[in-house]
């Protein structure tokens, strides 16, 4: 039952990427922040990757979610938000 531990959401993405950056986005839960989340941690890792280690934060924020249907017990739906955060950043 991962898809339960782990909330079924997305891990981190690229969703935008430049000459000189990009945007990474994730998905985060609000209760707990987005600045702990362990997809935060798949986001940075992107980065470093992109930029070869060496990038600067330009701006952090929550970003437009999407809203999914989840279906827990058969017949019974509910509408989940998904939150997501996104940090754009420059390679150096």
């Amino acid at each position: 039952m991962l898809c339960v531990l782990a909330g079924c959401a997305e891990g981190a993405r690229l969703i935008q990427e430049t000459d000189r950056g990009g945007v990474v986005v994730y998905s985060f839960v609000p209760q707990r922040g987005a600045m702990v989340s362990s997809f935060r941690r798949d986001a940075l890792r992107l980065i470093d990757r992109r930029c070869g280690g060496h990038y600067q934060i330009v701006r952090e924020g929550e970003t437009k979610g999407r809203d999914r249907v989840q279906t827990t017990v058969p017949g019974a739906e509910e509408i989940v938000r998904d939150h997501r955060w996104g940090i754009q950043f420059e390679c150096r």
